[in-house]
């Protein structure tokens, strides 16, 4: 979206909300919701033998879904899958006039950013579509993306937002916790995420682009998301060096980590359901779940712990 000068306008990104590509009425459901930007997933929340489903789903649904005025993104897959290009080209060939960005999560360095940019300038030219029109949203994810923002920010004039990946993040440097969005266990001064949104911000302020929170997983929790939301930045944790009990989980998240594990393996299965978003109790779980609950599992089990709850599959 330009202007009369041919500048980008800032869209309106408020509130972003995230939709499984491959949940049929939650894709419904999203085009009713008061929520300024909306991204048709089929990274995380899209379990892998459901991705080439779910790029059907969300091709339809931007041809003949409702979505008032808001702003359409589609998250595909990073990279370094083998399903980032059929994500691109099936996405933006069949729904390209009615979509706004897409959404590149994990993203390491300028060079992915472009090469993103040549994909979608071809297929708007071989369609016939606006070449330049579709923006790109970067997710930063790990510690090489954090250290690379900035090239990031300016690697395309695409480039809309700079947004915080907060679950694969943790998990990438070793963050001991299994909540998104809260603190650490044993980070009792300041805020663990400091560092990382403040870097965020300056890139994206440096270069006239949006910087976007990450997600707030514990979705019944109101109180604790209007908390979570009213902080605007985070510490990033020292390297501490401390006794090996103090970095060993405590026995409930290691449980929960364990359970975790076990529920997502399940619900991803054929006999699962074949399902990447699942309700764990009171708490959504994903891809990027698996990868956080890998870090403390791998913690407690180290420090030779043992279950003590013991998540079971649902009788068929």
């Amino acid at each position: 979206m330009s202007d009369a000068t041919g500048n980008k306008q800032l869209r309106a990104r408020r509130s972003c909300h995230a939709v499984p590509g491959s949940n049929p009425r939650f894709l419904e459901k999203a085009q009713g919701l008061d929520a300024d930007q909306v991204f048709l997933d089929i990274e995380d929340s899209v379990a892998p033998l459901a991705k080439p489903d779910a790029r059907k789903n969300i091709v339809d649904v931007l041809n003949t879904g409702d979505w008032a005025g808001k702003v359409r993104t589609v998250r595909v897959n990073d990279w370094t899958t083998q399903w980032t290009y059929r994500d691109v080209i099936e996405v933006v060939e069949g729904a390209g006039a009615n979509l706004d960005c897409i959404m590149l999560p994990k993203v390491q360095t300028a060079d992915q950013v472009k090469s993103l940019d040549v994909l979608l300038t071809q297929i708007e030219t071989t369609m016939g579509y606006e070449v330049g029109r579709i923006g790109i949203e970067a997710q930063i994810e790990n510690a090489l993306g954090l250290i690379n923002v900035d090239d990031i920010a300016t690697a395309s004039p695409r480039v809309e937002t700079i947004i915080f990946g907060p679950a694969d993040f943790m998990a990438s440097i070793n963050m001991k916790t299994l909540v998104v969005g809260e603190q650490p266990p044993g980070y009792d001064v300041g805020d663990a995420y400091h560092y990382i949104l403040m870097r965020i911000l300056m890139a994206a302020r440096a270069h006239d682009k949006q910087a976007i929170d990450g997600p707030y997983l514990q979705i019944r929790d109101v109180d604790g998301f209007k908390r979570v939301a009213g902080r605007s930045a985070a510490l990033h944790p020292d390297q501490v060096a401390a006794a090996n009990e103090v970095f060993s989980p405590k026995q409930e998240d290691y449980d929960h980590a364990e359970n975790i594990l076990d529920a997502y393996e399940y619900y991803t299965s054929e006999k699962g359901g074949k399902t990447g978003a699942v309700m764990l109790g009171d708490e959504m779980i994903d891809e990027a779940s698996r990868k956080m609950a890998l870090v403390v599992s791998g913690k407690g089990r180290a420090a030779g712990m043992e279950r003590t709850d013991v998540w079971t599959a649902p009788e068929q």
